[in-house]
């Protein structure tokens, strides 16, 4: 059977000051902090995608907004094409499950700062999801 890229998420919810991010439970970024998601199912759209992961890892509803673009992650075993999606008016607070170890609100100058192990882009989204929300307004804090 032929391997191919698997599809994948990233829910990208961000505030002025923070991201709401998890540190990963299973490879390829075992202990990695980054945006909660994964894996699209067959028939469903990349926003229900993001906002089911989104619920799924940290217990937080929030509504997609927008596709805001798409990076790989390759990495021996692993191929993904991943799209993040903007996601704004989260409520609840994360809670960490299914495959999260921690799920918090993470400030974005620790962020920028190197402070957490990261995946990779999480940074360059963040500051990509700020710029978007200008036009888009900002979440509720």
């Amino acid at each position: 059977m032929q391997k191919r890229p698997e599809i994948a998420v990233l829910a990208v919810t961000v505030t002025d000051t923070h991201a709401l991010l998890v540190q990963r439970k299973n490879p390829p970024d075992a202990k990695l902090w980054g945006f909660p998601g994964g894996r699209v199912e067959f028939g469903e759209r990349l926003t229900e995608a993001a906002a089911r992961e989104l619920l799924e890892e940290t217990g937080v509803t929030a509504q997609p907004v927008s596709v805001m673009g798409h990076m790989e992650n390759l990495k021996e075993g692993f191929h993904y094409v991943m799209f993040g999606v903007l996601c704004k008016a989260p409520e609840g607070a994360p809670v960490a499950a299914d495959d999260a170890l921690q799920a918090a609100w993470v400030p974005i100058s620790d962020i920028n700062a190197g402070r957490l192990p990261l995946s990779d882009h999480v940074g360059a989204t963040c500051a990509a999801a700020q710029a978007l929300m200008v036009d888009e307004g900002p979440p509720n804090d």
